[in-house]
């Protein structure tokens, strides 16, 4: 191994940039949906997301999930994983 390879972990922070905090917000909020796939596209308000590599990566670093399982292409209600809630605590808090 050189250290390229993918181990099947996901690292201690993921890196979060301030339009994935935005969609982690909306998707916290209830307002998002992704399709059923091994590559996830991620919807708020019924539009798709015009940075789908950014809804991937929050997919694949586990900190949004389907609701529910669904058929393959299928819209489902989308969630946040604690992981994903963990993010977003501290502005929700600041904000209150």
């Amino acid at each position: 191994m050189n250290g390229n390879e993918k181990t099947g972990t996901r690292p201690a922070h993921p890196a979060v940039n301030h339009r994935m905090r935005a969609m982690l917000r909306a998707v916290g909020a209830g307002r998002g949906r992704v399709s059923c796939s091994s590559e996830p596209d991620l919807f708020i308000d019924g539009l798709s997301c015009g940075d789908q590599f950014a809804a991937h990566a929050l997919a694949h670093q586990g900190l949004v999930r389907a609701a529910r399982p669904g058929r393959p292409g299928e819209l489902v209600p989308a969630i946040l994983t604690p992981a994903g809630r963990a993010i977003i605590a501290p502005e929700q808090r600041s904000a209150a």
